[in-house]
Order: C-alpha cells, then structure tokens, then sequence
C-alpha cells in the first residue's frame, strides 16, 4: 500500500538517501516540489549531527622501529568514539558515492589524489560542510537552515510542480 509520495517506506528511504547524498555531493538538485519538501528536513538533521562531532579528533603518539632498529615516534589523528558512532550513523543515512576522475585528469593523478579517502561523501561532509556551516552558526548565532528550495513551476508531460533545493 503506497504511502507518502505514493511509495512504500523502503522506497520512500531508499530515495531520501539517494537525493540527500546527491544534494551533499553536488549542492543543488532539481526535483518535484513534494519530494523536496521531505528531503529538506532529512538533510537538515545529517548537517546538524555532523556539525556537533566534526572537530572532535584525537591524536595518539605511536611509537615503532624501522628496519635499521631505530624507534620513531609517530603521531596518528582518529576519530573520537562519539564522532565515529555520529559518522555511522550518518552513513546508514546515505550512500556512498565515489570520487569520479575528471575529464583531463591522468589516472595516476587521480589515484594520488583519493588514495588515502575511503567515504569520499563522509570526508566533505566533514571536512568542508561542517566547518563551513559551523562558522556560519557562530556568526549570526543561529544554528538550521542549511538548505533552501526555489519552486520553478510545472514539468511539461505531467504537470508536476518542480523545484530546486540547493545548500545555501
């Protein structure tokens, strides 16, 4: 029995977490005005769990012996546990998506390049949305409102209403 958005609740999930990784990945999307008006609030709260925990990182001091049997002190930076539980849960929110090589980009600079990036959509949602959405917070001292939809009227073949919601 369809529900909301005439879908079943898988598919209702299933297509939440593919818009919101497209609209995190990308920044703006072009939809149906109904199903952008659902995914707002979705991407509001995975912007807002990534905003607490995106600073919380801890170093620890590794200490190991390299071949010639001198002791080299090396320092790693890891998740804390509270930003590695907020990081799968905001993955079980959304799908992966991959790096895509660019059109002029050799591959062995591509390689270079996400070589060390796993979660290519994790590591912007941290590394740049976060920080960017934190500072925006701290300035007008009001944390939400991270996305913001234009309606540009109806679709020619079914009339539905189509709208933009784009990062802001």
């Amino acid at each position: 029995m369809p529900g909301k958005l005439g879908k079943t609740a898988e598919q209702r999930q299933a297509m939440l977490r593919n818009q919101a990784s497209e609209l995190l990945w990308y920044g703006k999307i072009t939809t149906t005005e109904a199903r952008a008006k659902q995914l707002q609030p979705y991407v509001e709260k995975i912007i807002t769990k990534a905003i607490k925990v995106y600073d919380l990182n801890e170093e620890t001091k590794v200490v190991k012996t390299d071949k010639k049997g001198k002791e080299v002190t090396t320092t790693s930076v890891k998740d804390s546990p509270k930003k590695l539980a907020a990081r799968r849960a905001i993955m079980a929110k959304l799908r992966d998506l991959q790096e895509i090589k660019a059109f002029d980009e050799k591959k062995s600079d591509f390689k270079k390049r996400t070589k060390d990036i796993q979660h290519p959509l994790m590591e912007k949602l941290f590394n740049e949305i976060a920080p960017k959405y934190a500072q925006r917070a701290e300035e007008l001292g009001q944390g939400g409102g991270y996305t913001r939809i234009y309606l540009l009227g109806t679709r020619r073949g079914d009339a539905a209403e189509e709208a933009i919601i784009e990062l802001v």
